[in-house]
């Protein structure tokens, strides 16, 4: 039997020893062995720092991010290699699709993201705000890459999307990993990162990969580094006590089993669609990777009425659920991921039947197809009800982590919210209901226990990803008993491995440091109009200062009369008596596009390819017939587009800081415009 070779400092390296074996989840056939003995934790961690992470952080987002995409690409062309490989961790075809594809499809996901960062290593956090009388001194928050590693410990359940999910994040932070996947599936881990290893798209030392045990590496943490644990609560909790990292204050988020459930609105009856998708999602729910979810439901709530019928159909719909060898096409459920796993389950649910009685399937016994039910770890969906929610207590405790889902009835919305949070804290919650009072009802109410909500009704079941499946750009993480960590969540989950620095200085020294202009910097002379400029030739700073137009109260009905803007206080006949204006005022709209008329230079076919919106339009003070207006109009940003085609025009995305005037040097008006502009460079 091979030994799993660990991919550290550098070089792929078997650990010493026997090693723990691994085996086939679906014929007990041993598959590898893994070993950490003999590696040198401390020698890894260091490695991370000293070459992965200078490597990284000296990348812009977007350099980084095309590296995530080119990675996803990369691993597209093995699909066939992992699946094979999945097929021996229990996993069906839809099973793996989640773990594999799922995966690859968060590197997507968040490489996407590199477009909502600036093309450098760090960016700019939030407003600025001036604290100054006289406009010289200001402060803003920068977020800059942690100089140390993300130390991924992961679950067993999802050995693929597992890893993707946390490494998409930190990567596009500008910070290394180190991934110790649950060592009973970690062989398909292990594939993967042998692909991306062999891709050559990522530095050297952004990712290292230990199979088994995780030794002494937690020792060796310090403040900037990240620890993130995906697995049982009591594991977490020990972790999280480690003392260094609690001596070094080391963030810890913990993404923990959860006992997530799924209410009924009692406004749906048998027949209605919505009863259907409750019946079909808890069905899915429980088979799907075989109930080991971390977000699977293990608790439903159905009013007390209904439950007798709800039971009826849960256990038809369990009853068509063919389950066996999972290269089988017609197996709809495969094995757990071992013979302890499957003995885990039943201890589990032994325990949660001292108070519930099982109303559907066999924890002794199961029926397979094209596979022996022995020495595969294969396990009926176990259907539980428990008619006393409010006073059994394990069914809100103890976690059968399987196919293992309980059954029971509450009377008001306000009882089912009281025992949606008995849970102590949950990943995922879904109620379904046709009824928008229900669902606001039980949303306010039971969001402060759940990380995630799904309301689930006809009108979305179609595209709907379901109550068990996080999205990248939402947080994934739950309070209290889930964990109270936060994965993914979009730009906040890059954000979680940076350090943000509240940073204070004169406008034009914190525009010179962000390179983004800030109010009152200093401008540059751009020697020719901005727009005769080529993204390239473009300064943040570069400033234009526009000559005066006088506004007349002809311009002002002539707008009126082009736009069909009539409100009252663009008219001179108006009595202005009690309202906010002297006397008829310019429509905002017509001294921005006036303003627009004094900044573009149209003289001319030049770089500037189109006008392509508007951001933070303010207008700040009335502008009457008979006031002149000028325009300050200064480069704030530049943000370059990739091209998606060889034929596309290479070009940017320019945003400029567009400050409206008046007679006396007060701001009208103030807005980020952004035009697309040109690259000299083919």
């Amino acid at each position: 039997m091979k030994m799993l070779t660990n991919y550290v400092t550098g070089r792929w390296m078997a650990g010493t020893g026997e090693g723990q074996p691994l085996y086939n989840a679906v014929t007990g056939a041993p598959v590898a062995r893994a070993s950490t003995e003999g590696l040198d934790f401390a020698a890894i961690t260091r490695y991370a720092r000293t070459v992965g992470n200078p490597a990284l952080r000296h990348l812009t987002f977007h350099e980084r991010g095309a590296r995530l995409k080119a990675l996803a690409l990369h691993l597209r062309e093995h699909l066939p290699r992992f699946y094979e490989i999945s097929y021996q961790t229990g996993a069906t075809r839809a099973d793996s699709w989640i773990d594999i594809e799922g995966g690859i499809g968060n590197l997507f996901a968040n490489a996407s993201l590199r477009r909502r960062f600036p093309n450098e290593p760090f960016c700019v956090d939030g407003e600025t705000h001036n604290f100054s009388k006289y406009n010289t001194f200001m402060g803003t928050h920068i977020l800059v890459p942690k100089e140390g590693v993300a130390i991924h410990i992961n679950a067993f359940n999802f050995p693929v999307w597992g890893m993707l999910e946390k490494i998409a994040v930190n990567l596009l932070a500008g910070v290394p990993a180190i991934v110790k996947p649950a060592t009973v599936t970690s062989y398909l881990t292990h594939a993967v990162v042998e692909e991306i290893i062999a891709s050559g798209i990522l530095p050297e030392g952004a990712l290292q990969l230990i199979c088994g045990s995780a030794g002494d590496l937690l020792d060796h943490v310090t403040s900037q580094d990240v620890v993130t644990f995906t697995g049982s609560a009591r594991t977490g909790h020990l972790l999280r006590s480690h003392p260094v990292l609690l001596r070094e204050n080391v963030p810890f988020n913990m993404e923990a089993d959860s006992l997530n459930c799924m209410v009924l609105g009692n406004d749906v009856e048998p027949g209605m669609p919505e009863w259907d998708l409750f019946v079909k999602e808890v069905r899915k729910e429980m088979t799907v990777k075989a109930g080991q979810k971390c977000t699977a439901v293990r608790r439903m709530f159905v009013p007390e009425d209904k439950i007798d019928a709800m039971q009826q159909s849960l256990a038809a719909a369990l009853a068509q659920t063919v389950i066996g060898n999972p290269r089988n096409e017609q197996v709809r459920m495969g094995a757990l991921a071992g013979q302890t796993q499957r003995r885990e389950v039943r201890e589990q649910v032994q325990q949660l039947l001292t108070a519930a009685e099982l109303v559907y399937g066999d924890p002794g016994q199961v029926e397979v197809l094209d596979a022996d039910p022995v020495e595969g770890a294969f396990l009926s969906p176990l259907l539980l009800r428990n008619d006393t929610p409010f006073t059994s207590i394990a069914v809100h405790d103890v976690e059968a982590f399987g196919p293992v889902s309980t059954l029971m009835p509450y009377g008001t919305m306000d009882d089912a919210i009281r025992l949606s949070k008995m849970g102590k804290g949950s990943l995922c919650s879904t109620i379904v209901t046709a009824d928008d009072r229900l669902a606001r009802d039980y949303v306010l109410g039971a969001a402060s226990h759940h990380g995630r909500i799904l309301v689930l009704n006809r009108d979305c079941a179609k595209e709907s990803t379901g109550h068990g499946s996080p999205l990248p750009l939402l947080v994934h993480g739950g309070p209290g008993r889930a964990g109270g960590g936060e994965e993914m969540g979009g730009l906040r989950g890059v954000k979680h491995y940076m350090q943000r620095t509240a940073l204070q200085g004169s406008p034009t020294m914190l525009t010179a440091v962000t390179s983004v202009y800030q109010p009152y910097a200093k401008g540059k002379d751009p020697g020719v109009h901005p727009f005769r400029k080529y993204f390239e030739e473009l300064q943040v700073g570069d400033q234009l200062v526009t000559a005066k137009r006088l506004i007349t109260s002809e311009d002002i009905d002539r707008f009126a009369d082009l736009s069909g803007d009539h409100f009252y206080a663009h008219k001179t006949a108006t009595n202005f008596d009690g309202t906010l204006f002297e006397r008829q005022v310019a429509h905002g709209y017509f001294i921005m596009s006036a303003a627009a008329g004094l900044f573009v230079d149209g003289s001319e076919r030049g770089p500037v390819l189109l006008n392509y919106g508007i951001d933070e339009l303010r207008f700040t003070k009335p502008v009457y017939p008979g006031m002149s207006i000028y325009v300050r109009f200064t480069c704030k940003e530049k943000v370059p587009q990739e091209r998606r085609e060889e034929t596309d025009i290479p070009r940017g995305i320019v945003k400029w800081y567009v400050e409206m005037l008046d007679d006396n040097d007060e701001h009208t008006g103030i807005a980020t415009i952004l035009t697309m502009v040109q690259c000299r460079e083919q």
